[in-house]
């Protein structure tokens, strides 16, 4: 029984493959053209908006000194304390030693009016 069902696909499968048109082989052949035509426009607009994004990347990402940089502080107390500038440190030494920054005294010849000891 089942040997007739087997059969009768396989000539159904046999007849049909010899009622094929002639008409019938060609038809993909436009709609395939179609398909690869809009694939390659599609890459060929990507392409061309590629390059375009690509002109607008810089060459260096490095900072440019024009522009201020942003200073993220490390902890909270530096967001309320005022960020030292450079050479804040040194002048606040010698600021606490006056003599390392002021002149030599100028005085009469013959009289000593220094209060530290003489380099030796």
């Amino acid at each position: 029984m089942t040997t007739g069902l087997v059969s009768g696909a396989l000539a159904g499968a046999v007849l049909a493959a010899e009622e094929q048109l002639p008409e019938d082989v060609g038809k993909s052949g436009p709609f395939g053209l179609f398909l690869t035509l809009v694939l390659l426009l599609a890459v060929f607009l990507l392409v061309r908006s590629m390059n375009r994004h690509l002109k607008r990347i810089p060459r260096s990402f490095e900072p440019e000194d024009d522009h201020p940089q942003v200073v993220v502080p490390d902890t909270p107390a530096e967001l309320v304390d005022p960020p030292r500038r450079p050479g804040q440190d040194l002048l606040d030494d010698l600021r606490r030693a006056p003599r390392a920054i002021e002149g030599p005294k100028r005085s009469a010849p013959g009289r000593d009016d220094r209060t530290d000891p003489p380099a030796r």
